[in-house]
């Protein structure tokens, strides 16, 4: 039986990636937002987690920014994980939009995980200031535990220099 709940979540996730591929092409790649998301408990029909980030812009003259928040996601999510990094691509319609804070904002999407000791997942979010940018998997995130978890990804991410 998890198997097949294994089986969905990547099927899940390789759909996301597919999307997300399709969203690549609307943007300019603003920069690289690197994540760790503290472990915790899935409770069936949702879960709540802390999140740090830093931001690197691909325009060197701006310098690295530190931003903290949370994920939430509802659907199905049940299991344990560990810490979980992930990294996104950041995307914004033109390279002009952006400026230190601006990733600051709510974002919302998809998202897919698996885990059986070691796992997967994808998220792709569209957000921030004006719904500005999106915030596409560079890869596949990883964590540890037992987890699964489809459905829709809530993640509320704050400057700290504001």
């Amino acid at each position: 039986m998890k198997q097949s709940y294994i089986a969905a979540a990547a099927a899940a996730a390789l759909s996301a990636f597919a999307f997300s591929a399709h969203a690549q092409q609307a943007g300019v790649e603003l920069g690289l937002l690197d994540c760790q998301v503290e472990g915790g408990t899935g409770f069936i029909i949702g879960s709540t987690k802390d999140v740090k980030c830093t931001f690197a812009p691909v325009d060197k003259s701006f310098a690295p920014e530190p931003y903290f928040g949370v994920i939430r996601k509802v659907g199905l999510d049940v299991g344990t994980t560990g810490t979980t990094y992930i990294q996104w691509v950041v995307l914004a319609p033109s390279a002009n939009v952006y400026a230190p804070g601006a990733l600051a904002g709510d974002y919302v999407g998809v998202s897919a995980e698996a885990s059986a000791a070691v796992g997967v997942g994808a998220n792709l979010l569209v957000g921030g200031s004006n719904q500005t940018f999106t915030l596409q998997p560079l890869s596949v995130q990883a964590q540890t535990g037992v987890n699964i978890a489809l459905g829709v990804t809530d993640f509320q991410l704050r400057s700290v220099a504001n």
